[in-house]
């Protein structure tokens, strides 16, 4: 196998699968003990990558919050955060977003071929703009960032960046968060969207733990031999 990253991807969706609601107003599917949990698993990463929509539409800082694991980082000679990624086909960002301001730790852009130079006049100040590919390519996108010293990525989402590292079998763990209610609203973001799956009625991925954080549920899956319980 190309030497890529551990790839763990981190998701929390409502009962029916949605990532939130149809309208702007961000809607929380976890607790503050999830949160927490969430927190320790950034602090343990080299990099957490999120879509250009998450950017956009969410505002996320992408940081560790607890003190006490931003300094073990910085103890163990590494920035008090991971590294932040992003993948965007239209360089459609905006350098004020949180994305780019909060937090002293790299950021990193990978754009579409057509759009680098846009991107590049745009972000050049405060990320370093990468050519992804036409369009950005998730293998290589995951062999680059190993090359940069990445061994352990997280992925937070949204459902297209979900479904690309998902469909193209790049995924070792899926830690997916279960919120107790429903959005019945086709017209909001799904966890995954359409495409050919390495996991289906022929092919199971595996459970490997089921455990209830307050009034939500996290299931990890187990997605490939390189599948770490700790």
């Amino acid at each position: 196998m190309t030497d890529r990253p551990y790839v763990l991807l981190s998701c929390g969706m409502s009962i029916d699968g949605y990532l939130d609601g149809a309208s702007e107003a961000r809607l929380l599917l976890s607790n503050d003990a999830d949160f927490d949990r969430v927190d320790a698993v950034r602090a343990n990463c080299d990099a957490i990558l999120v879509g250009a929509a998450t950017v956009r539409n969410d505002n996320p800082r992408l940081l560790v919050r607890k003190q006490a694991r931003r300094d073990e980082r910085v103890a163990r000679g590494l920035r008090p955060s991971p590294v932040k990624v992003t993948v965007t086909e239209s360089a459609k960002l905006d350098a004020h977003a949180n994305f780019f301001t909060v937090g002293d730790t790299e950021k990193l852009v990978y754009c579409a071929s057509a759009k680098v130079d846009e991107a590049r006049d745009r972000l050049g100040s405060v990320a370093t703009v990468v050519d992804g590919g036409a369009p950005v390519d998730m293998q290589s996108l995951s062999e680059d960032l190993y090359s940069r010293g990445v061994g352990r990525l997280m992925v937070e989402g949204g459902g297209i960046v979900h479904t690309q590292f998902l469909s193209g079998d790049l995924a070792d763990e899926l830690q997916l968060v279960v919120a107790p209610f429903f959005v019945g609203d086709s017209r909001a973001r799904r966890f995954v969207g359409d495409g050919r799956f390495p996991w289906n009625p022929d092919r199971r991925a595996t459970l490997a733990d089921v455990r209830r954080i307050g009034d939500v549920v996290l299931l990890r899956y187990a997605l490939s031999s390189r599948f770490e319980m700790a």
